[in-house]
């Protein structure tokens, strides 16, 4: 199974953007859904998880308020919204797939490939 992640791109502050994460397979209803994120020089830090089998969701203090993760499991898709936007959310954007209800990157054994946030003050 692979996740592919797209809808990253130039952004002024104060705007949106959407991310999507498809799964080339099923989703199982064990999983947990979550995306990460990696600005240059630093760690890949959490940003938002949900479970597949239903609508629970965690969010790092960064995004709450800001950031929304959903999923349509009959698309195998995973959305991040993203509004209000702030130049400290530029990064690389990774969706991952583990069983844990983590924040650790070490509990996720399937990533996409990333996808770039950039966002202009």
């Amino acid at each position: 199974v692979q996740l592919q992640a797209y809808g990253g791109g130039l952004v002024q502050a104060g705007g949106s953007l959407r991310l999507a994460c498809t799964s080339s397979g099923r989703i199982f209803s064990s999983a947990v859904m979550a995306w990460f994120r990696q600005a240059p020089g630093k760690e890949r830090e959490f940003v938002a998880l949900t479970r597949w089998s239903r609508a629970s969701t965690l969010y790092a203090d960064s995004a709450k308020g800001r950031f929304t993760i959903s999923r349509d499991t009959a698309e195998n898709t995973v959305y991040l919204q993203m509004d209000n936007l702030k130049p400290e959310d530029t990064a690389v954007y990774y969706c991952a797939r583990g069983i844990q209800w983590s924040q650790h990157t070490s509990d996720y054994f399937s990533w996409g490939q990333g996808t770039q946030v950039t966002v202009s003050s």
